[in-house]
């Protein structure tokens, strides 16, 4: 399985992936799941994969090839809104052409869900979240991330702490506690975690960071956060029936 997240705030945006697949408890793996095309000074594109691993490389190593040979590419679509139909598009045919040829594998789910987020010169920065189907929901005001793959975990903390005026900063702490928690409560997602922050009208060339095992802020922040909820949880009050 998988956990990815992405933000869209009036700051900026910020995407974020852990790195673990696995077919059972001895077939566990590391394969990195944020792919980036950019165009420096002109756009910024970022995909965010979970579901079906041959899937969704597929689909990402066929968005990079048709670069160059296509008449439509992630490079030259007008709006993220194109960029995440040319995605979806992309799936459908992925998808299609996987259940066909091996539709004798029955049982077999060969969907990939995306996060697609970024910046097309010209626009705002958006977000939006494609379904193996290839149809596709955009981030709003009212619900400025995305989530997918086990996203139950760590959704309390970002639904308690982000909105759109949250800066970018206090986006990754919540975004890493949201990951501490998943990776606790559930071993199919795992270290490493890739991170991109990017900020509103920059299109500065991408700079992803990789938080691994040893990451000495990242165990700041695990030990810190479970040491204060211990405190705060010690701290409520009990009702009068409980010692009965």
């Amino acid at each position: 399985m998988t956990y990815c997240v992405a933000m869209r705030l009036n700051a900026g945006l910020l995407f974020a992936s852990d790195s673990r697949t696995n077919a059972g408890v001895d077939q566990i793996a590391t394969f990195k799941k944020m792919s980036i095309f950019e165009v420096p000074g002109e756009r910024l594109i970022t995909l965010l994969s979970a579901g079906n691993l041959a899937t969704t490389q597929s689909v990402v190593s066929l968005l990079r090839q048709r670069l160059e040979v296509e008449r439509e590419h992630l490079y030259n679509r007008r709006s993220m809104y194109d960029v995440a139909e040319l995605v979806g598009k992309t799936v459908k045919e992925i998808v299609a052409r996987d259940a066909n040829a091996q539709s004798l594998g029955q049982g077999v789910d060969f969907g990939g869900n995306f996060i697609v987020g970024g910046q097309i010169r010209g626009e705002a920065p958006r977000v939006f979240h494609v379904y193996a189907q290839g149809n596709f929901i955009e981030a709003t005001e009212d619900t400025p991330y995305f989530q997918i793959g086990e996203s139950k975990y760590g959704k309390p903390i970002i639904d308690r702490v982000v909105n759109m005026d949250t800066s970018l900063a206090e986006a990754a702490k919540c975004t890493l506690v949201s990951f501490d928690s998943t990776i606790r409560s559930n071993l199919s997602v795992g270290l490493p975690i890739d991170m991109l922050l990017y900020k509103t009208d920059s299109f500065a060339p991408a700079e992803p960071h990789r938080i691994t095992a040893s990451d000495p802020y990242f165990n700041q922040l695990r030990e810190g956060w479970g040491g204060g909820l211990k405190k705060v949880f010690a701290g409520l009050p009990d009702e009068d029936w409980f010692n009965k």
